[in-house]
């Protein structure tokens, strides 16, 4: 059974679906989606088949983007555990599970569940890859979002010009991520100075 769920998994990654994420990518993602869901189902989370974690959370994703967030939300903390078992809490892919998780609560507003586990995802990232890693500016950036959203200004500025200057000096002034965090300081300085 763990072979043929193995193949399974497999032959989902060689069909080579795209970023679930990426409603161009869904031409492909939907006719896999049932096989995938099967091959999750059918796996035990005691002794999980190679890369079920990075199946689930594929599939997290799709269901995330669908706007299916129980099924997302579900399937996600599963990811999140296997990774947690196999790799122990400090392990770049655990601060990966976290980060999505915490994405998800973000977006169904459950703000005070996600921020710890943004805070995990970035202690992890920068103990295992430095301060001035894409990666650390990614979760500084999530982080200072989410804190914008509660109105903690004050905390959120300094994470988020940490994420801007480690963009800016490892991808380049015109990189997507780069302007995104710029836009994103920008709107929270323009608050900060109307006082809201």
């Amino acid at each position: 059974m763990l072979h043929r769920l193995r193949k399974g998994i497999s032959l989902i990654f060689l069909a080579d679906p795209g970023n679930p994420r990426d409603v161009r990518s869904w031409s492909k993602w939907n006719p896999l989606q049932p096989h995938a869901a099967a091959i999750c189902g059918h796996s035990h989370d005691s002794r999980p088949p190679q890369d079920l974690a990075k199946l689930l959370t594929e599939l997290g994703s799709l269901y995330y983007t669908k706007s299916l967030l129980g099924e997302a939300e579900k399937i996600l903390s599963r990811a999140l555990k296997i990774d947690r078992a196999a790799y122990g809490e400090d392990h770049p892919d655990v601060a990966i599970r976290l980060n999505d998780l915490a994405q998800l609560l973000q977006a169904t507003n459950r703000l005070t569940e996600a921020e710890p586990l943004m805070r995990d995802a970035l202690r992890i990232d920068r103990a295992a890859y430095g301060e001035d890693h894409p990666n650390v500016a990614n979760h500084l950036n999530n982080l200072a979002t989410l804190l914008h959203a509660t109105n903690r200004l004050a905390e959120a500025e300094p994470l988020m010009r940490d994420a801007l200057r480690i963009f800016h000096a490892s991808l380049g002034p015109e990189h997507p991520k780069t302007l995104t965090v710029s836009g994103n300081l920008d709107r929270l300085l323009a608050k900060m100075a109307a006082g809201e």
